[in-house]
């Protein structure tokens, strides 16, 4: 998987060039470039000319033809599931409607019924009726992007308020839908809609190589995902990157979370909507008053986008990262919205004398969180020994449990 991650981040390498980045011997490394490229992971290009004396360097790339990654992302108001290959290209999406947004496993249940069907159209020959990706091709492993806090170790939701989920043993539910069809045995990872959004922008964007990187997710509410050396900061219950409950105002209006002048009670989409309920209908009349000039919407846009910029500082403040990137429906609220923010982050760059991060948008629009949940399985796959250690903290947190309730009987 070293192997697999060098020619993903640096497309073109040769087995020599190989050798010498990872320290391994040439031969190691031509044998085990023969097994990965057996089973799909690999493939050569064209011959390169390099000057030298001997034979002539073959460069490597990943193979986009023979494996798949499925990604969900489970949303407030829908769902979506996509079949990516290794280079992030979707192969086949699909949307869920739910038949009851407050009930979690019936939206679970159509989740993991729309991967199974995504697996199967998958496992069929090139050609045959429904092919749509040229198969068959082998599904690596399922990743699901929740809106909420989550605990990936044990596969359980905390906390989605915009769901009205808590507690909710994601893994144990989706694993029992799997059973008896082509996703049974395969590997099940989930996280936050926003760590998995940063991970497809760090995964598959041609900006990959942006370390660290932060994604900001505006949706209803905010979230963020943050990549620093390769790692996804989760902390240590799985709540890191919860900035929508970083206080931008003290004493300002009052937040889901108990606390007063949060990035959500600023920021977040739920927080225009004039007091309608979080819908798809009451974002399109939100777009819809922006879109016609309304003076008093606008104003209430031009106030939550300076409010981003003050949050745009603060993650640069601390992270100094390479790339910033902005993804979620608030972006359909176009220059209106992020235009005061790039205003204000401009000032405060200026005021200190300091040239602000990049400030982008996503690459995958919609999709990003199906996408990055894809990728989330392309990233734990590639590092097993951290998909270990999580394990390994995950029974040391069920132990502590146990033992806690033990000790209260």
């Amino acid at each position: 998987m070293a192997l697999v991650r060098q020619v993903g981040s640096q497309p073109g390498l040769s087995r020599a060039a190989l050798a010498d980045v990872l320290q391994l011997t040439k031969s190691t490394v031509s044998m085990l470039v023969r097994e990965l490229m057996d089973e799909g992971w690999l493939l050569e290009s064209e011959l390169l000319v390099t000057g030298e004396v001997g034979r002539r360097a073959t460069p490597l790339h990943l193979d986009p033809r023979r494996l798949a990654l499925l990604g969900a992302d489970v949303g407030v108001d829908e769902a979506r599931v996509v079949a990516v290959d290794l280079l992030g290209k979707v192969l086949d999406t699909r949307i869920v409607s739910y038949d009851d947004a407050t009930d979690p496993a019936s939206c679970l249940r159509l989740v993991a019924l729309a991967l199974v069907r995504l697996a199967k159209r998958l496992a069929r020959p090139a050609g045959a009726e429904g092919d749509v990706a040229g198969g068959p091709r082998r599904v690596l492993g399922v990743g699901m992007g929740l809106h909420g806090a989550v605990d990936e170790a044990l596969g359980v939701l905390r906390h989605a308020p915009h769901l009205g989920w808590r507690n909710v043993d994601v893994a144990t539910q989706v694993s029992a839908h799997f059973a008896g069809s082509p996703l049974a045995e395969l590997p099940l990872y989930m996280q936050n809609e926003a760590n998995v959004a940063a991970l497809g922008e760090f995964e598959f964007a041609d900006q990959a190589s942006a370390d660290p990187l932060i994604y900001l997710s505006i949706g209803y509410g905010v979230g963020a995902g943050v990549l620093v050396n390769d790692r996804l900061l989760t902390g240590l219950r799985g709540f890191g990157g919860e900035v929508g409950h970083a206080v931008l105002q003290a004493g300002g209006p009052p937040c889901s979370c108990g606390r007063r002048g949060c990035a959500d009670a600023l920021i977040g989409l739920a927080a225009l909507l004039q007091g309608e309920r979080p819908s798809h209908p009451a974002l399109e009349r939100l777009f819809a008053r922006v879109a016609d000039g309304e003076r008093s919407t606008c104003a209430a846009v031009d106030a939550a986008g300076r409010q981003l910029g003050i949050l745009l500082n603060n993650l640069w403040a601390g992270f100094d990262p390479t790339a910033i990137v902005i993804g979620g429906p608030a972006l359909q609220l176009g220059s209106a919205f992020t235009a005061p923010a790039r205003r204000v982050l401009a000032e405060y760059a200026d005021a200190a004398l300091l040239a602000p991060p990049a400030i982008r948008t996503s690459h995958f629009g919609t999709q990003a969180v199906a996408i990055g949940a894809a990728a989330l399985v392309r990233y734990r796959v590639t590092r097993p020994l951290d998909v270990q250690s999580m394990e390994r903290s995950a029974g040391r947190r069920d132990m502590a449990g146990t033992l806690h309730g033990m000790m209260g009987a």
